[in-house]
This record gives C-alpha cells, sequence and structure tokens, in this order.
C-alpha cells in the first residue's frame, strides 16, 4: 500500500498549534511604548506598574496599577462593579 500521497501532519493529533498574533499596529506600538515610559519612571511607586486591559465580557479598556512582585490589582479604572453593571446591562 503507498502512503506517499497522503499528507503529512506536523502535530500530533489532538494538539492545537500555538497561535501568534498579529502584528501591533502603530497606535499600539506608541501605547506600548508609553506605558513602559511610565512605568520606567516609577511614577506609581517602584514596586507598581501601570497595565492596559480589555475586559473580555464588556470589551472595555480597564487601566490598572499593579503590584510588580505579587500581580495584586491596587487600582482599577473603570473599578470592578462597573464592568460587571456594564455586564449585566448587555445581557439584557
Amino acid at each position: 500500500m503507498d502512503i506517499s500521497s497522503i499528507p503529512q501532519q506536523s502535530a500530533s493529533p489532538g494538539v492545537t498549534p500555538a497561535v501568534t498574533p498579529p502584528p501591533a499596529t502603530p497606535d499600539q506600538r506608541a501605547l506600548i511604548q508609553a506605558v513602559k515610559a511610565v512605568n520606567a519612571t516609577a511614577l506609581f511607586g517602584q514596586d507598581h506598574e501601570l497595565s492596559f486591559v480589555l475586559d473580555r465580557n464588556t470589551r472595555q479598556v480597564v487601566v490598572r496599577v499593579v503590584n510588580s512582585d505579587t500581580r495584586e490589582v491596587v487600582r482599577q479604572i473603570p473599578a470592578e462593579y462597573i464592568l460587571r453593571l456594564a455586564e449585566e446591562s448587555l445581557d439584557k
């Protein structure tokens, strides 16, 4: 039996290949550089850093000040309860 015409699979069955994120746009690169510059100045303290996150449920941009050692959220805008209220209004 000749199996040379059967395409070879590079990944094992059941294994999902890693997804490479699309390249950052110029605006995204500028935002990343600005956040790195703010974090380098230690504006929020030496053990805190600024981060931007997209809330999956509401699709709202969330700004967080995070403890860089423990990853604990020190401050978040908008607050978590505001995001949950927005999420509830989307469900209706």
